[in-house]
């Protein structure tokens, strides 16, 4: 009987842990959702401007080009959701329960869900803290956040380092999408390029290992006057890694004082020392006080924006060169070297290579400073290739400009610098120039449509031989501006506005009499 009792016992143990191994095995997706998944990953770390992306947003979705960009990544992110949904009520939507692919697959899934759901609260937050400045405020949903990574299977030094990514992809597809626009090629390539040069070509990369390392790399920006170099910049420095405090529920710094933009040749040689390096009191007549230059008010997570950096003296060059290859620099006047965190973003519209063939750009500095190198496109070629790129410019910098919906408005003018400059014309000044003119039309023209009187005097200039212009009206005869000028007891622009022209033609008409 003993032995009986044995074999019972042995025969307990083995269905015990035939039991135990069964409830602690991992599950495993299936095919489909497993094929599902891995396309939602690669979109996860595809660049958002990138035209790869957009093909997998158009798998995962399973759409047949109906919807625009926008509506695509609502359909992509409620897919995502139902199919999450979906392994929950069945009991098998916990990231703990897979190991190996299954898990991080699911994971970065879980990921991608939670970034995409909390978009628009971190937009109203990107506004929130740009209104208050330089004060780091309260992230009102970054507990949740928090708590939901948390529910995934995350340590908490990694679900707040997943908040502080997400933060930072969110402040780089807000600040590039929404102050580059345009619709051209040169354009979506443009885009495209600062985003690499924000999180590299491999964001999984930089989330393992160059989260914390990207001021070691620095960025020359290239393009004629006017183009918006300044604007690609701003878009760089206000999307660098910020670190969350957990303790005040702040990020640590706000990314309205992490950039720093300095136009080189506004300053005489003798004081552009002391604005990017600071003094010390006495340090040259008219030093009475000490003096905190750009290098030492940049945040640790903060980027300087040298423009014009094509006009800098040799001196200067070597002093820069200084500060890239040894992340440190002395004020004017002291022996003391003082550390440099931030990332340097530099950028001129002057032609580098002729200025090194000339000796007036030094080679290894130009090396230093263009870990990557980006061209900002001219308006001509992004008119040239795409047709709607000046309509979608004119609308665009007048929503900025009177802060609401003004589509009719921006029709006109849009008709109207077309067949007033012509289908043609070159665009010296480039976005600022077209910027300047929708001002003018906005203050100065008889409605909003832009005319060739309704110019400014500088365009008479501009204009080249054989580019199509609407004819000015011819001036009237003396008489009849006076009897206008009579009727309206002098009133120049309520007398322009009787002969129908505006009050700038009105006046050239009176000098030519």
């Amino acid at each position: 009987m003993l032995w009986l009792c044995v074999v019972a016992n042995l025969l307990t143990l083995i269905v015990l842990t035939l039991y135990i191994l069964c409830m602690n095995k991992p599950l495993t997706l299936t095919t489909v959702d497993r094929d599902f998944f891995r396309a939602v990953a690669l979109a996860a770390f595809a660049n958002p401007f990138s035209p790869e992306r957009e093909a997998l947003d158009r798998r995962i979705a399973g759409d047949d080009l109906r919807y625009s960009r926008d509506e695509l990544i609502d359909l992509v992110v409620d897919r995502v959701t139902t199919r999450l949904d979906g392994l929950r009520r069945s009991g098998k939507g916990d990231p703990v329960l897979y190991r190996g692919e299954d898990r991080s697959l699911l994971q970065t899934a879980f990921q991608f869900d939670i970034y995409h759901r909390y978009r628009a609260p971190f937009d109203a937050f990107i506004l929130d803290q740009q209104r208050a400045g330089d004060r780091p405020i309260k992230v009102p949903f970054a507990g949740e956040v928090l708590d939901q990574l948390e529910r995934l299977g995350y340590s908490r030094p990694d679900c707040l380092r997943y908040l502080e990514i997400f933060y930072q992809i969110r402040r780089a597809f807000y600040f590039i999408d929404t102050a580059l626009v345009g619709l051209s090629p040169s354009m979506h390539t443009l885009r495209l390029q600062l985003w690499n040069n924000i999180f590299t070509f491999d964001i999984n990369l930089y989330d393992q290992r160059l989260w914390d390392r990207m001021e070691d790399f620095s960025t020359l920006l290239l393009g004629e006057t006017g183009t918006g170099k300044g604007a690609a910049a701003a878009a760089i420095g206000r999307s660098g890694f910020i670190p969350f405090d957990d303790k005040t529920g702040c990020f640590k710094d706000s990314f309205t004082r992490t950039f720093i933009s300095r136009n080189l040749s506004q300053y005489p040689e003798s004081l552009l020392e002391s604005e990017l390096f600071g003094h010390r009191k006495g340090a040259f007549t008219g030093a009475i006080d000490n003096h905190e230059g750009v290098f030492t008010r940049c945040s640790a997570h903060g980027s300087i924006f040298l423009d014009e950096i094509g006009d800098v003296s040799i001196p200067v060059q070597i002093k820069l060169l200084q500060v890239l290859q040894e992340r440190t620099f002395a004020p004017v006047g002291s022996h003391e070297r003082l550390r440099f965190n931030g990332r340097v973003i530099a950028a001129t519209n002057r032609p580098l290579d002729e200025l090194r063939r000339e000796g007036q750009f030094r080679d290894d500095f130009y090396y230093r400073l263009c870990s990557d190198q980006i061209i900002v496109p001219p308006l001509r070629q992004r008119v040239q290739e795409e047709s709607s790129e000046l309509p979608a410019l004119v609308k665009n910098i007048l929503q900025r400009m009177l802060g609401h919906e003004c589509s009719a408005m921006a029709a006109e003018i849009s008709e109207g610098l077309r067949s007033t400059l012509g289908p043609h014309y070159g665009w010296p000044g480039n976005v600022r120039e077209l910027e300047h003119l929708i001002e003018h039309a906005c203050i100065l023209t008889q409605g909003s449509i832009i005319t060739s009187e309704a110019l400014p005097a500088e365009f008479f200039s501009i204009l080249q031989p054989g580019r199509s212009t609407t004819p000015a009206p011819q001036p009237r005869s003396a008489l009849d501006l006076q009897e206008a000028l009579r009727r309206t007891r002098g009133n120049r622009t309520e007398a322009a506005k009787l002969l129908g022209i505006s009050r700038r033609t009105f006046y050239r008409w009176l000098e030519q009499q």
